[in-house]
Order: structure tokens, then sequence, then C-alpha cells
């Protein structure tokens, strides 16, 4: 069985060491930095988010969402197990503040990733709702989107209903990050199946740089240096924006100048 990568830190821990930590007082900063849960924490990216996030020290406690308790080993990151897909049905957890929400499906060379509960975009609102009724003020929403495929008018604002919905809800910050998502390996097939496939996949050099995947471990720093900083609003990050701020030498820079200019997507 292949463990999640946040899980296997744990091996490397000395038991000595669990056991300081589980001892040692909490300290009065510690317990007033936020709570965060994380919604669909599999694949690449929510591996990377994940793992960036709760080793920050910017987040008391994490608490990652799946289909059945888990244990993690880790005294800052715990199991929220959600029985059924009707998220309304799903009692109300214990009061967070920050939630992270993300739509990659579960890698399946990793056993323990298909524990973990992945949303779909049309439960997108009923999740959101039920986010708020945990007390979550500040929500992000890593948006996947096909690379070239996303309308100029769209890439600034609130780009469907879901979303208008979702702004409506009241938080006090919501982060939007339009992220051109990976394509996916066409399965095995006949031989012009595999030519045709592999003809098409030629038009990807027709996108420009800007509207490409970015590396997941560098849109998970991204999410976390924008947390750090983010203010009251709705903000909505365009493709362009997330890739310059990737290839910028101080990304915190690019972030602030973004912020800053007040580029943001107020609700209606």
């Amino acid at each position: 069985m292949s463990p999640h990568p946040l899980l296997c830190s744990l091996q490397a821990l000395d038991p000595r060491q669990v056991l300081q930590a589980s001892l040692r007082p909490v300290s009065a900063a510690a317990k007033a930095r936020p709570g965060l849960i994380v919604a669909g924490a599999t694949g690449a990216l929510g591996s990377e988010v994940l793992r960036r996030l709760a080793g920050s020290g910017g987040f008391a406690h994490t608490q990652v969402l799946a289909h059945e308790p888990m244990s993690t080993g880790l005294a800052q990151v715990s199991i929220a197990a959600v029985r059924g897909e009707d998220i309304a049905a799903w009692p109300v957890c214990p009061p967070v503040q920050t939630g992270v929400v993300m739509f990659e499906p579960p890698r399946l060379y990793h056993d323990r990733e298909r524990a973990l509960w992945t949303p779909q975009p049309a439960q997108l609102p009923a999740l959101a709702q039920w986010l708020r009724r945990c007390g979550v003020q500040t929500l992000v929403l890593v948006l996947p989107h096909a690379p070239g495929r996303l309308p100029q008018a769209l890439r600034h604002g609130l780009a469907s209903i879901d979303e208008q919905q979702v702004a409506a809800l009241g938080f006090e910050r919501v982060l939007l990050v339009r992220s051109a998502q990976q394509p996916l390996r066409a399965p095995g097939g006949s031989l012009p199946e595999k030519v045709a496939a592999w003809m098409l996949s030629t038009f990807k050099y027709m996108i420009p740089a800007a509207a490409q995947p970015v590396r997941p471990a560098r849109l998970a720093e991204f999410v976390e240096v924008v947390l750090r900083v983010l203010p009251a609003g709705i903000h909505v990050v365009a493709p362009e924006l997330l890739w310059q701020a990737v290839q910028a030498p101080h990304m915190q820079d690019v972030v602030r100048a973004w912020l800053n200019t007040g580029q943001d997507c107020q609700a209606d």
C-alpha cells in the first residue's frame, strides 16, 4: 500500500520527539492561530498544498476530509470522516477559520488517497455552505480549467453561477485560483487511436506559455504566500498572474503588487 506523501513523513520521526511534542504546553500564540480544513487533498497538487500549509506553522491544526477514519500520526493533522455524498446532511465540524478546496482526482497507485474525499465541481455550492456552517471565514478554491479554453472575459471574474453563489455566502475572504490542469493521459487503444491522440497533442504547443499548467509545488507555494497577506474581499487569480508569480524570483513581490492594485472581483 502506497501511503500519502504527508503521512510518509511520520515514519521518519523519532518516537521520543513525538512524545515530547505531545507533552509540550501549547503557547498562547499557537492557540490564536486559525484552524485549517482541506477538501480534495489528493493528486500531486493536493499533496503539495496539504504538506505546505500544514507545515507552514500558520495554522494551529489541519483537518482533512476523508471517506473513512485514518490515522495520520501527526499532532497538527487529523482526519475528518464524512459519510455519503449528501453534503447538506453532514454534521457540522468543530469551528475552523480557513478552508481549501481542490478538485484533482486521487492517483490510483496511492491507496491512501482513495480514502480521501474529493469534491466534484457540481458539489461546490453545497460544500461551501457546509464550510460556512463550520465557521470558515477564508475560503480558497483551486479551480482547474483546460489550458487555452477559458474565455478572456472569465479569467478575472466569477465564471459561473456556482461561483457567484459561493461569493454571496458571506465569507470574509474568498480566493479563486484559476489553474490550468495537466492533460489526462489517454488510455491505450488501437494504433489509429494512438496516432490521432498524438496528432491532437501537437496543438498544446499553440497555447501561450502563460496559459500552461504550473508545477504543483510552485502552485502550493503561491497559495501559502497569498494566504499570508490576503485582505478581505473576493480575489480571482487569472492564469496569467499565476504564471507570472511562479516565474518571478520573489513570488511575494508579485502577490503584493497584485493585491495593492485592487484587481479584485466584487460580488454583485
